[in-house]
């Protein structure tokens, strides 16, 4: 009785999580292509999807890498662009100037790929979000190419 009571009170403190349910194809629009099985999930539980693999250098922590990206929220409503600005964006990879998920899932990137991030929240901007246009908790898919690696 007791064994039963001690894994009752165990299986109850595993399920307290994140409190977050986990994602299913069915949470993205169906415009932003996003197949969940066709993906790797990190321990972290980003999700990456090489759409197009590169050729070129592959980006690690501490290069410089020169992108172009496109951002939704997961009912398909792009919240920012590069491609729409029509200015590719730069940054050096795992210092900390953009959002974690964001260095996790273009490191080991090759030049000239294409990849497809989803960016759990914890990941991203977590529970206070970046009103008005990212909610609190908000999943976000990326569309990334990879142009240059490198200065």
């Amino acid at each position: 009785m007791r064994s039963l009571l001690v894994m009752g009170l165990a299986m109850a403190f595993a399920a307290c999580g994140s409190g977050t349910e986990p994602l299913t194809n069915d949470d993205f629009a169906p415009e932003l292509n996003v197949d969940l099985d066709a993906m790797t999930q990190t321990a972290s539980g980003l999700y990456y999807q090489d759409l197009s693999a590169g050729t070129g250098t592959v980006a690690a922590t501490g290069t410089t890498v020169t992108i172009h990206y496109e951002a939704f929220l997961p009912n398909g409503t792009k919240f920012d662009s590069s491609v729409d600005r029509g200015t590719p964006f730069t940054f050096t990879l795992g210092v900390g100037s953009v959002i974690s998920g964001f260095d996790e899932g273009i490191t080991g990137m090759r030049q000239g790929g294409v990849r497809k991030l989803v960016i759990p929240p914890d990941l991203a901007y977590g529970e206070e979000g970046r009103p008005p246009t990212i909610p609190g908790n908000a999943t976000l898919v990326f569309d990334v190419e990879l142009l240059t690696v490198g200065s």
